[in-house]
């Protein structure tokens, strides 16, 4: 029995299954497996009149062109968990400042203890993404990359470092760009705080600060939530090209 098939088309399963795994838009820790695993076949089926499987003469060389295929559909895929991991960082920064850190729960998308404010954002922009169809670029990126990266075996290039820490630096500017406003306010209100302990020592402002900085957190967050829809839509774009920068640079 000529195994070719099967093995080439195990291949051609490994970028979508990694993209499907790690995009937070296509459910991987509340979708059920069999949705999952649809999605792949269905997206191997379409991507694969594009794609030229070269054949590996040996087990090693057939385990190699997957470990490639694992580590660019990955690479593409952090993408928008990028985003979603910025707007938790938001959220994080923000609830430290109100307080909810004290009642943290468990994320059920991440299994990361996340408070109230980092599931809430993490949430809109996953509504977010959906709302701009980031979930088509994702796939449109996925077919194209097959043209720009067809699969092969795994090289990595000299700017590897570079573009790693590339794309870990948009968790850290989308979490300062989410989180600023919410956290100024807050640092305005502590020193106010601050200064009125000094001038009324007899006021008990340990009791009275926590109050006043979550009435004065929650206002803020009404009026800052709505900023939230544009900077992830400005930033998906450069969300992924950095992936695919990332995933170019592992070819």
């Amino acid at each position: 029995m000529d195994m070719a098939p099967v093995t080439g088309f195990a291949v051609l399963l490994a970028r979508p299954g990694f993209v499907v795994m790690t995009v937070p838009l296509f459910g991987p820790s509340f979708a059920p497996p069999a949705v999952r695993i649809g999605l792949t076949v269905i997206l191997a089926f379409v991507v694969a009149p594009l794609v030229h499987l070269p054949m590996a003469a040996t087990p090693l060389g057939t385990g190699l062109l997957v470990l490639h295929e694992c580590i660019v559909g990955l690479a593409l895929g952090l993408s928008v968990r990028l985003l979603v991991a910025g707007a938790e960082l938001a959220g994080q920064l923000a609830g430290f400042q109100m307080g909810f850190g004290y009642g943290a729960t468990v994320d059920p998308q991440t299994g990361a203890r996340n408070n109230l404010l980092a599931v809430l954002y993490a949430m809109l922009t996953v509504f977010t993404c959906f709302a701009v169809n980031a979930h088509h670029v994702v796939i449109r990126t996925l077919v194209e990359s097959y043209q720009v990266l067809p699969v092969g075996v795994l090289h990595v290039g000299p700017g590897l470092a570079g573009q790693v820490a590339a794309a870990l630096g948009i968790v850290f500017t989308l979490g300062a760009q989410l989180a600023a406003p919410l956290v100024t306010v807050l640092v305005l209100v502590e020193i106010a705080l601050g200064l009125l302990a000094h001038a009324a020592p007899v006021w008990n402002l340990m009791a009275l600060g926590f109050p006043v900085r979550l009435l004065a957190g929650l206002a803020m967050l009404a009026g800052s939530v709505a900023i939230l829809p544009g900077v992830v839509t400005h930033a998906i774009p450069t969300a992924i090209k950095l992936a695919a920068r990332l995933a170019a640079a592992l070819h």
